[in-house]
């Protein structure tokens, strides 16, 4: 490589240059974006991870050069010595930071050629995510994608200081550890040298963090790599990063206000947008009955209306037999000016909520007069109709559309609905960013099929100081010390107060089924570390993929990330999960059944 670059040096990136480096003499180098051959004179745009920059190559100024770059093609790699000149008039692009000037060259060299690429590598492609995924080494030599990784390292700089301003000590955890299978599958590492035996890829350094707060480091913070074997989501993948906190002697609003300052301060310093402190909070209790989902859209009204109580004993016996149930509930939402849906729109919105669970979806059209059109409207009486639509705030030209469940089917399947057409009404915008906090959520959920108590959470948060005489005689009443920060409808970062009484921690595996012979072998180490002066701690973790995903306005985490799997877990550039050969099995102790080697 020395003998072809020889002594020159790059003075620039491409993306550099201004009209206030006219008359420099400087060295570029990177790829051909595009070669254009205009009678003669030959214009060759110049990338590199900064930008692109137009050289001008005259065959009167340098012959050899010229016919070098008569040679190249897209994507061969150059560098080129010149002067940098103004553009001449009529030529200047406005569009590109580099338009006002070029490079008048004078000595070029191919340093490399180049295959003609799968696809064509400008901003203007539409090329098939699995085709880019393949191909992944080409496709980060867009703008497009380099942007989205450029951005997400100045969101981990930016958390860096902050965190590192603010007293907290960045320290690794392990990444080889032990399964503790409470939340998502582990993904599990056989041990070689310890037969039959396993490691565990960590779901999250929890344990861990809380064992730094139990040994006096009273503010940790790290940039990890974390695991889950699950199915996947286009914002969810089997190896994520995540922003992870835990500090000493807080309670939540300690946590939530230093926090609120971490996000403000990478919104600021990345994307130059100042955030409103400090942001809104409500309780579960009240998202789930505003909004169905613990996950809101603030950007947007059409909140869910509780008309449970309007229509017990009404004519319509699919709203009537769900309001007189143990836990029935009844809700509506008023989609604003959409009473002009076709037959096929309200049919797809039906399969929508399906997905949910919901067995149908009721609607009504507001007609100019304000009578309803609706195959239910002859069930219910003029007074109820009355009071639906002022509950509703029902005017013409509105459509309301309702759902008839048990209070988790009905709250899940609006308040996903709402959140769906929001996007399909054009009610949201990519640079309006809301933040609210979700707090008091339930400590436990209950699992009818396995008949037990799970974490609603994780094992290690702590019951509200005001909600531990629940316990014992009514553990389904019990909330929570946790938070969710959530932003434009995703959940960006949680956490809780963390349990930090050994006796407390063992009373929650109890309740979650978990007897003290499963809870010493599973977390032995954590209850030993608790009983020798554990102070009240508690922290959070903000997704990084999903925060990156959102300031730089893309829809897929796929986006932002250098190397992602597919949603199958698969990595089409290396091919990665494969096979191995049956020496390497033989060396791990395991054999694969006759299924594994037929699939």
């Amino acid at each position: 490589m020395n003998d072809i670059l020889g002594n020159w040096k790059r003075s620039h990136y491409c993306g550099q240059l201004r009209a206030t480096d006219i008359g420099q003499e400087v060295c570029v180098m990177g790829w051909v974006q595009r070669r254009r051959d205009h009678g003669g004179l030959i214009f060759i745009d110049l990338r590199d991870r900064d930008g692109i920059v137009q050289l001008a190559l005259d065959p009167d100024r340098d012959p050899e050069a010229h016919a070098k770059a008569d040679r190249v093609r897209n994507e061969w790699v150059i560098a080129a010595v010149g002067k940098v000149s103004p553009r001449p008039e009529g030529t200047v692009n406005p569009k590109m930071p580099t338009g006002e000037v070029e490079i008048e060259i004078s000595e070029l060299r191919i340093l490399n050629q180049a295959q003609n690429p799968p696809f064509m590598l400008d901003e203007f492609t539409d090329v098939a995510e699995n085709l880019r995924l393949k191909y992944r080494y080409l496709d980060l030599r867009r703008t497009s994608v380099q942007n989205c990784l450029m951005l997400r390292h100045k969101v981990t700089r930016s958390a860096r200081k902050y965190l590192d301003d603010n007293g907290f000590l960045d320290i690794e955890t392990p990444v080889l550890t032990k399964s503790t299978p409470e939340g998502a599958r582990d993904y599990l590492v056989p041990s070689r040298v310890n037969a039959g035996q396993f490691y565990a890829l960590p779901q999250s350094p929890q344990i861990f963090k809380q064992l730094l707060m139990v040994s006096g480091f009273d503010r940790y913070a790290q940039i990890v790599k974390c695991f889950r074997d699950e199915d996947l989501r286009a914002d969810r993948q089997p190896e994520f990063t995540q922003i992870d906190c835990e500090m000493s002697f807080v309670d939540r609003d300690d946590v939530m206000d230093i926090m609120e300052g971490l996000i403000s301060t990478i919104f600021k310093e990345t994307i130059g947008v100042e955030l409103k402190l400090p942001m809104p909070r409500i309780s579960y209790a009240e998202a789930m009955d505003r909004f169905g989902v613990d996950n809101p859209d603030l950007r947007f009204d059409m909140e869910l209306v509780d008309i449970t109580p309007i229509v017990k004993g009404c004519g319509f016996k699919v709203f009537a037999s769900v309001a007189e149930q143990e836990g029935g509930l009844v809700k509506a939402i008023n989609a604003k000016g959409c009473a002009t849906f076709s037959r096929k729109e309200l049919d797809d919105l039906t399969e929508f909520v399906a997905i949910y669970g919901a067995k149908g979806l009721a609607w009504v059209k507001i007609q100019e007069d304000g009578s309803w059109q609706s195959p239910i409207a002859k069930f219910f009486t003029e007074q109820e109709l009355a009071e639906i639509g002022k509950t509703l705030d029902a005017e013409p030209g509105d459509l309301l559309l309702f759902g008839a469940d048990t209070a988790t089917i009905a709250n899940e399947a609006l308040g996903r609905l709402r959140q769906h057409l929001g996007q399909k009404l054009g009610m949201v915008s990519k640079d309006d960013f809301r933040f609210v906090w979700v707090t008091d959520f339930p400590l436990l959920e209950w699992d009818s099929e396995e008949k037990r108590h799970f974490a609603v959470h994780h094992p290690f948060t702590a019951p509200l100081d005001e909600d531990v005489s629940h316990i014992d005689t009514d553990p389904g009443k019990v909330r929570a010390k946790a938070y969710d920060l959530v932003l434009n409808g995703s959940e960006i970062g949680g956490g809780s107060i963390r349990i930090h009484d050994s006796s407390v921690q063992q009373k929650m595996f109890d309740l979650l089924g978990i007897g003290e012979e499963e809870a010493r072998a599973k977390f032995g180490f954590l209850l030993d570390a608790l009983a020798f002066g554990a102070p009240p701690h508690g922290g959070i973790a903000f997704g990084l993929d999903r925060l990156v995903m959102i300031l730089a306005g893309t829809d897929s985490i796929r986006d932002v990330i250098a190397f992602p799997k597919t949603q199958k877990a698969t990595c089409l550039l290396s091919e990665a999960p494969s096979e191995v050969d049956e020496k390497q099995l033989r060396e791990l102790n395991i054999r694969l059944s006759a299924r594994a080697k037929k699939d």
